[in-house]
């Protein structure tokens, strides 16, 4: 941790600055959930903050991610409930099928966009009571380490500050060598859609090409996965890259394995897209190609003026305290990629805060990146926290570690023709089997998981878990039954 962070804000020397240079306590670059966070938490503790956002409140999370994802994800698992009433001895005489569903998405994306347009208004509303002031334009630095921000009435102001936070978040990445790939768009564009496609092909085995993918084929498109390996998920426990992408493959999802796209093609009389791959084959008369391929940091804030030094990913190097190498310069979030999850910038935000403006307590106050859930919401949803069961061998060796594994049809879909599959793996450690990995795929996996976070962040066992009596008849009663 650099000494100077140490300081009390108010004892840090202010730089030096002409009378036209407006100064803050603390300046934040980015109105995503980290900054707004961050900004909010400083602001409470009495620092004269400064929050610049370049587009809309909120960022990615609320604008084009988790948020309206999320309820596209609703509609979508609805859609396949809805299907299911029948069996249920529901609405008898009605076609509930997926034959005969249909999905208004014109009215439905005018819904969704007004309910994060309210969101945007509640982020401005919290910014304003707490005093934060918001300025809307392009910031960057400056080479005299000031902050130039290029207003939306295309003028410039520029304000110094004694702690500075880059949290400017990440943006999507194209495959430019390809040809016609900017034919296709990406998961930001999928919010831009105003018609539902009828076909559509999504390149990725990532969690945002694997949601986008469900949601698809859950509301009736005829759905394409274009993945470079055997399985999706790839980054997550081997029973969930397996169980997800075989259920997939049964409900109908066209999944290309080792499969790369080499050429994209429009037919300007039909507007249809012609997908080529590298087999061979492709996927002809397309309404919509999205690309889901990876993300970058989301730079060109002038970090070069001030030193900041990046990784080889050319994301912001920071350390645990989000301290960057410059002093009084911060940094969290997508921008810097350590785990990207909105309640991860959320809670490093906070702490940043604390320990900067806030009681002597919390003067040593970080985030501990260990032992984080994150959940895919797709259909089913899956869940995981702690090392895979392939990374657990490796660190702790095959002949330390128990593993449990459980799988089973959970009873919803006991009335049920088709089936949607649970699967449950808990990783264990040492003579204590301590529990250092959960890995979940079912109904509901994104709830469940939440509290088992909780007994994994404080150091469960196996027999912690086997000590409490299970809820009955829950799918989540396995993971404290399982032998």
């Amino acid at each position: 941790m650099l000494s100077a962070t140490k300081q009390s804000f108010r004892t840090l020397q202010i730089r030096t600055m002409s009378t036209n240079i407006k100064h803050y306590d603390y300046l934040v670059i980015g109105g995503g959930s980290g900054g707004v966070a961050s900004a909010r938490r400083a602001a409470s503790y009495g620092a004269k903050t400064l929050l610049v956002e370049a587009k809309a409140l909120g960022g990615t999370c609320v604008n084009v991610g988790c948020v309206p994802k999320k309820v596209m994800w609703y509609a979508s698992d609805l859609a396949t409930r809805v299907s299911h009433a029948k069996e249920y001895g529901l609405y008898q005489n009605l076609p509930l099928d997926k034959k005969h569903l249909t999905f208004n998405w014109p009215e439905f994306k005018q819904k969704r966009d007004a309910y994060v347009h309210r969101l945007n208004g509640i982020y401005q509303k919290n910014l304003d009571k707490e005093k934060v002031d918001v300025v809307f334009g392009w910031a960057r630095f400056n080479k005299d380490g000031n902050v130039e921000v290029q207003k939306r009435d295309n003028t410039t102001e520029v304000y110094s500050a004694n702690h500075i936070l880059v949290a400017t978040g990440g943006k999507a990445i194209f495959p430019e060598s390809i040809p016609g790939f900017e034919l296709g768009t990406d998961s930001d564009g999928f919010f831009r859609l105003e018609e539902q496609p009828k076909k559509v092909v999504v390149v990725g085995a990532g969690y945002i090409g694997i949601e986008l993918a469900g949601v698809f084929h859950g509301l009736g498109s005829e759905t394409h996965l274009v993945i470079r390996g055997e399985t999706v998920l790839r980054k997550f426990d081997e029973c969930i890259q397996s169980t997800i992408t075989d259920h997939y493959i049964n409900e109908g999802i066209n999944v290309h394995k080792l499969s790369k796209i080499v050429k994209v093609e429009k037919n300007e009389e039909t507007n249809k897209l012609k997908i080529h791959m590298n087999d061979s084959k492709s996927i002809d008369d397309v309404d919509e190609l999205i690309w889901t391929i990876g993300r970058k940091s989301h730079l060109g804030m002038g970090s070069e003026n001030v030193g900041i030094k990046l990784n080889s990913h050319d994301q912001i190097i920071a350390d645990e305290y989000q301290n960057t190498n410059v002093s009084n310069i911060y940094s969290l979030g997508d921008v810097v990629g350590k785990v990207e999850l909105t309640p991860v910038a959320i809670a490093a935000g906070r702490k940043l805060s604390n320990r900067l403006f806030g009681p002597e307590k919390f003067r040593n106050d970080k985030l501990d990146y260990e032992n984080v859930p994150s959940v895919i919401f797709s259909h089913p949803e899956a869940g995981s926290i702690g090392i895979s069961e392939k990374e657990a061998i490796e660190k702790y060796g095959k002949e330390n570690i128990k593993v449990y594994n459980s799988k089973f049809t959970a009873m919803y879909y006991a009335m049920l023709s088709e089936k949607s599959p649970t699967r449950y793996k808990i990783v264990c450690v040492g003579p204590d089997e301590k529990v250092v990995g959960l890995h979940i795929v079912g109904d509901s996996s994104a709830e469940i998981l939440q509290g088992f976070g909780v007994a994994i962040k404080m150091g469960a066992t196996k027999a912690d878990f086997d000590n409490c009596v299970a809820i009955h008849p829950t799918s989540a009663e396995e993971l404290v039954t399982m032998r």
